[in-house]
């Protein structure tokens, strides 16, 4: 009876994190090139819900409970190279070229380009095996995206 009592206080156990696939890494980069300068901004959260929907087929509930588990998956995650490795591995070029797009949408969601949002970016570039001329090409066509 003790034990019951005492059950009763205890926090509920949390929901294990799923395993990491490509959407999961998409978001979990999303989420840390968000947090990157240290501030979550409301914008932000709310292009990647965006996003995540798109991408996925999603209603908005949906895809805020996606992104609740990027964010978990981004507290628990190596490096951005190994997350965008991931996606590297299993993604085509035209699919590692939506992700960096939709890392610059994140990026330019508040309005201001801070360079360690700009150092992740490029760190996934890099892990994606995207030129410099993909990476233009991909904050030119998120400039063009709608707010």
């Amino acid at each position: 009876m003790v034990q019951r009592i005492l059950s009763a206080f205890s926090a509920p156990k949390p929901r294990p994190l799923p395993e990491p696939d490509a959407r999961l890494a998409l978001g979990a980069l999303m989420v840390r090139v968000a947090k990157s300068d240290a501030a979550y901004r409301v914008e932000e959260i709310a292009r990647i819900d965006r996003i995540l929907a798109a991408a996925n087929g999603l209603n908005p509930v949906e895809a805020a409970r996606m992104r609740a588990d990027c964010e978990k998956l981004e507290r628990a995650a190596p490096g951005t190279d190994a997350f965008a490795a991931l996606i590297r591995d299993t993604v085509a070029h035209d699919g590692r070229l939506d992700t960096l797009r939709a890392l610059w949408q994140v990026t330019l969601a508040d309005g201001v380009e801070r360079p360690e949002e700009l150092d992740v970016i490029e760190t996934t570039r890099i892990a994606l095996g995207l030129t410099p001329e993909d990476n233009d090409a991909a904050h030119t066509a998120a400039q063009m995206t709608p707010k």
